[in-house]
């Protein structure tokens, strides 16, 4: 079989649907070239002194991981230069984070979770990179974070990268879903699957379930279903599957189906939910649906919501489609 690279791909997309200009490519590609660091960097483990906390805190209040900060700065350096980009935001940061003035701006900006499930790091299990491509609004000048607070359906591409037994990309412009290897002792992305779909049907589900005396009566009612197995409502037997790992979770969802969950809860009836709406939520829902998935926040779909700020939160429920629906149905 052919050899197709993350490069072919990407110039074959642009002639067949015209929905990757250079600039996007470059983009892409950029992204791409600084996942191949942060994994890298990720299987050197403590042969690279990159394991253990940082000592510091991001904006979320959260312990940051050496490899945290250090995927963060990766990314920022690998797409300040090349002129394809307005401004970038990070889970790892407050605000935004505009161009040095010195590089040329382009029409795009960049929204990254620089490594999710950090707390998979120390102990050896698949983590990774989740990224959403945003267009810059007409005539903006000067990047503000009002300018990022656009609907999921907006994005002009999603992917994450994961960090496993092989490091896979995975990646949407709106034209289905495709997933490279990285070829190691080359260094190259290769096309190894095309136009994934989960399948509508599942028996698998993965949620936290030491959360579940906080949670809402739909979530409890559902799950007590799928608990129930044979004899309940629902008719089979359902596995469970969690890794708190979202990237990890969600490739396996995209393989071979199942459903995510991350439901508000009661601790903190103020917080919306544990996961952000700009960093996962929206990446991931993007490609659950180019995918034939359903991702919704219990009331409705997710890419619908419009985002009031830069690290707003939402529930998510996500994956194989019926189930999706069938959860949500309860919350109304």
């Amino acid at each position: 079989m052919k050899r197709i690279s993350l490069t072919q791909y990407l110039v074959e997309e642009q002639r067949l649907h015209n929905s990757i200009p250079a600039e996007l490519r470059l983009l892409i590609e950029v992204v791409a070239r600084a996942c191949k660091t942060i994994s890298h960097a990720v299987g050197k483990g403590a042969l690279g002194d990159v394991l253990g906390t940082a000592g510091t805190e991001n904006i979320q209040g959260e312990v940051q991981k050496k490899l945290d900060v250090l995927s963060n700065e990766i990314l920022l350096e690998a797409n300040e230069w090349g002129g394809h980009l307005a401004a970038m935001a990070s889970e790892e940061m407050e605000h935004i984070h505009l161009i040095p003035n010195r590089y040329p701006k382009g029409e795009y900006m960049l929204v990254f979770d620089p490594l999710d499930g950090s707390s998979n790091i120390d102990v050896n299990v698949s983590i990774g990179t989740i990224f959403s491509v945003l267009k810059a609004p007409e005539g903006m000048h000067n990047p503000t974070e009002q300018d990022f607070l656009q609907p999921g359906a907006q994005q002009v591409a999603a992917g994450y990268a994961v960090y496993g037994p092989q490091t896979m990309l995975v990646l949407t412009t709106g034209n289905g879903v495709n997933a490279f290897t990285l070829d190691r002792e080359m260094g190259s992305w290769v096309l190894t699957q095309r136009n994934m779909m989960i399948p509508a049907e599942t028996k698998e589900f993965a949620i936290n379930m030491s959360n579940m005396r906080h949670w809402h009566p739909p979530v409890k009612r559902y799950v007590d279903e799928l608990l129930a197995g044979k004899t309940g409502p629902r008719g089979k037997d359902f596995n469970m599957r969690w890794i708190a790992s979202m990237v990890a979770d969600v490739h396996r969802i995209l393989n071979r189906g199942g459903i995510f969950m991350y439901p508000a809860d009661l601790r903190d009836p103020g917080q919306p939910g544990k996961l952000r709406l700009m960093y996962e939520a929206n990446p991931m829902a993007f490609i659950v649906e180019q995918a034939g998935g359903a991702a919704t926040d219990g009331k409705g779909r997710i890419l619908d919501i419009q985002p009031t700020k830069l690290h707003q939160r939402v529930p998510v429920f996500l994956g194989s489609r019926q189930e999706v629906e069938v959860v949500t149905g309860y919350h109304q």
